[in-house]
């Protein structure tokens, strides 16, 4: 009998000692591969507003409509803005024309118009040169007064003057525009180019479009109101691509890596979904000191995110949610 309890004791003792070691060694420990993450579904929004200032005309969405990127959502009231398109627009026609005419040149009218007042002035200016070299022989004999014969070189000179002045007008005609003078029409016609697209541009952005796919979630102003450039008037949650934030700790940080497939679970949905680690933080969130314990380094965290391949409307903005991750690594040997 005392032998049978020595025999039982022993073979208890050796089990004892057989798990505490892991078979002595002969057994591989068994590691659970797979991860368990906790974190929420990210939240993303955008505040929709114009660019300039007016009132609201009309709003074409309510709060939950799901929209399509460059789907029209708003509209300001147009009317002044027309009226300053319409003005930019009558001043780049008189740019273009000025630039035009001066591009063009002269017309064949004027410079034959020029062309006969040089051989009017001419005409004068041969009359007044006879007149005075016939007066002039009389000046000295007394045959005529001297203000007669003053009266006639001032003639004679006021006649060669618009002679000249005929010729250089008929020369400026013929010459054409000043390459200054084109060189000014041209700025001034791109300054009226540059207004007119101005004021094309203030006058599309009275037009709100999404900036992408998403959900209103807000419509802060209404129809009526007088808006400022900036001020939101409605804002759009962009659900699309899903990402969910999580945290993994720092001991099962090498466990994982960018390209791991996920399983995203959430409270109260049976439905599994599929994603794909897409980022993990390079460095950790929490930070205690800057030397840290062993025990303390067990607390650090880093932020990776995964994108949902397979979202639906099962899952939403902030919504807690649980990462499974089948494919993680072995935990590390202690």
């Amino acid at each position: 009998m005392n032998r049978r309890i020595a025999i039982v004791a022993i073979l208890i003792v050796v089990a004892i000692a057989a798990g505490v070691t892991r078979g002595f060694g002969l057994f591989a420990p068994h590691h659970d591969a797979g991860l368990t993450l906790h974190g929420n579904v990210d939240i993303r929004e955008v505040d929709l507003g114009f660019r300039v200032n007016g009132r609201i005309d009309a709003i074409a969405v309510d709060e939950g409509a799901r929209v399509r990127r460059g789907d029209l959502l708003a509209r300001l009231d147009t009317a002044t803005l027309d009226s300053r398109t319409a003005e930019a627009d009558a001043r780049v026609a008189q740019a273009q024309a000025q630039l035009a005419k001066l591009r063009n040149g002269n017309r064949a009218q004027d410079i034959a118009q020029a062309r006969a007042r040089v051989a009017a002035a001419r005409a004068v200016a041969d009359d007044a040169q006879r007149d005075y070299a016939r007066r002039q022989p009389l000046v000295a004999p007394g045959a005529i007064s001297r203000d007669v014969w003053e009266q006639t070189v001032a003639q004679r000179d006021q006649a060669r003057a618009q002679l000249v002045e005929a010729q250089q007008g008929l020369s400026l005609l013929q010459a054409g525009s000043r390459s200054e003078d084109i060189a000014a029409a041209q700025a001034a016609l791109q300054s009226a180019q540059a207004a007119r697209k101005s004021a094309g541009t203030d006058l599309g952005d009275t037009r709100l479009a999404a900036s992408t796919d998403g959900v209103v979630v807000t419509r802060a102003r209404e129809p009526g109101a007088i808006v400022q450039p900036g001020e939101t008037v409605l804002t759009l949650a962009i659900d699309r691509p899903m990402r969910i934030r999580a945290y993994v700790a720092e001991p099962d940080l090498s466990r994982i890596s960018p390209g791991m497939q996920v399983v995203v679970t959430a409270d109260g949905n049976a439905k599994q979904y599929h994603g794909t680690i897409g980022y993990i933080a390079p460095r950790a969130e929490f930070t205690p000191k800057t030397v840290e314990t062993e025990n303390l380094r067990t607390d650090l965290v880093y932020q990776l995110r995964v994108i949902v391949d397979d979202p639906d409307d099962g899952l939403r903005q902030g919504q807690p949610v649980t990462v499974a991750v089948p494919g993680a690594r072995a935990k590390a040997k202690d």
